[in-house]
């Protein structure tokens, strides 16, 4: 169900009690177990409004208590911003990602479902709206480079004492569950348990896992290496300008190979 409502507003996507009815409405796109296809803003629901029912926390406070907190950075990663933090967060700048949205056929699945309308476009103008950094969106989050790195790399194994995932559970959230072609962005990729495999920032190797981030950011941990890596950027861009991730993350593989450990 990655489909929203083609008159989705900014303000309805910061509302929790509103977009987890519209959800709850959705029709499946197709069978399920017979496709995939990427859930840009409502997996943030499907899966937060399951950690509220459990937790009796909102995403956010679960976030801040099971990860943020016991990794130290709680000052650095959030769903929604506390109204002191405001203050701190870099406001994001138009690139040419914004264009290139604009640029994608109207018949695009993508645009035609995930984002049906220029509102719920993760451009910087949805991004620096007040409403919209309070607003406990899962699919969404505000945090600096370090902060996501440390997670990841917590997620792969200890960090000072705090481990996310034991070893069998993350071979089970990080083995091919599905591959081929997605039915939202049309390429084809593999896919653990809420992650992408093998992404070109990453290496290519299936042993790697993470997501991007629109605009151009990246973050992601490579089981073979043992190396968590994340990028943040303020300026959104897409195509050949967003492939700084990319360059950099090789960059610093290259230096892996290259340095002897004693």
């Amino acid at each position: 169900m990655p489909q929203l409502p083609a008159g989705i507003t900014a303000d309805e996507l910061c509302d929790w009690d509103t977009m987890c009815a519209v959800v709850a409405d959705l029709e499946p796109l197709w069978e399920p177990g017979s496709g995939s296809g990427y859930h840009g803003w409502t997996f943030g629901w499907l899966l937060g409004e399951t950690v509220r029912r459990v937790t009796g926390m909102t995403p956010g406070q679960a976030l801040r208590a099971y990860v943020a907190e016991p990794l130290g950075v709680a000052d650095e990663l959030f769903f929604g911003l506390p109204e002191g933090e405001l203050g701190r967060t870099a406001p994001l700048v138009e690139g040419n990602w914004a264009a290139w949205l604009e640029s994608l056929p109207p018949s695009a699945p993508f645009v035609r479902l995930v984002a049906p309308n220029r509102d719920v476009w993760t451009t910087a103008e949805l991004a620096n709206r007040r409403s919209y950094l309070l607003a406990d969106l899962p699919s969404c989050g505000t945090t600096t480079a370090r902060a996501a790195a440390r997670m990841y790399a917590a997620l792969l194994g200890d960090v000072d004492g705090v481990r996310l995932l034991g070893p069998e559970r993350l071979d089970l959230a990080t083995e091919v569950a599905v591959s081929g072609k997605d039915r939202m962005l049309l390429g084809r990729f593999a896919k653990g348990l809420g992650y992408f495999l093998g992404l070109p920032e990453t290496g290519g190797g299936l042993m790697a896992f993470g997501h991007h981030g629109s605009g151009g950011s990246v973050a992601f941990a490579d089981r073979e290496r043992g190396l968590a890596f994340a990028l943040t950027r303020t300026r959104l861009v897409a195509g050949e300008e967003g492939s700084t991730g990319r360059v950099i993350a090789d960059a610093v593989r290259d230096c892996l190979r290259s340095t002897t450990w004693p």
